[in-house]
């Protein structure tokens, strides 16, 4: 199975394409949508689905997982938040691709052992988990360990 892991934001989403066989799973391809400060908002939604879109069409995954949408205390934080949320999930839909969702807590659970990991531990247990040569970026470690986290999710449900 493959799998498209993303970690929406507006200035730097990211994402991670892995592939999974029985227990085993190694990094396909990974990385950022960077948009700039001085992008508008509308642009930057934009960027983020047409660059998806070629992922997709690149790397064929079978299964999406995006991270659900986090509790912040900015209106304007989780109204950006969910904006660039809502272009990956475009993006994916018209791929035809099933999407899944997991909370944050969970994706750094089943990376890390522990639902309080930082960012930075996230991406080295990618490293380690996946065999990658040098530690992802913060973004592309998360999107990575989404992906980690739906593959087994998934195989605990086909053993059930």
């Amino acid at each position: 199975m493959r799998i498209i892991g993303i970690d929406p934001s507006i200035r730097s989403t990211g994402y991670g394409v892995i592939d999974v066989q029985g227990s085993k799973m190694s990094a396909v391809a990974y990385g950022t949508i960077p948009n700039p400060l001085k992008r508008p908002p509308e642009s930057c939604l934009l960027h983020i689905v047409e660059t998806l879109r070629e992922v997709l069409r690149r790397y064929q995954p079978e299964q999406a997982a995006i991270e659900k949408i986090i509790f912040v205390q900015s209106v304007r934080t989780a109204i950006i938040m969910g904006t660039a949320r809502g272009a990956a999930l475009i993006a994916v839909a018209e791929a035809g691709i099933p999407i899944n969702e997991y909370p944050a807590k969970s994706v750094k659970m089943a990376a890390t052992g522990s639902g309080a990991a930082q960012k930075q531990q996230v991406g080295f247990m990618m490293r380690v988990l996946l065999g990658l040569k040098q530690t992802p970026q913060s973004d592309e470690g998360d999107a990575l360990a989404i992906a980690l986290t739906h593959a087994r999710h998934a195989a605990a449900h086909r053993t059930l």
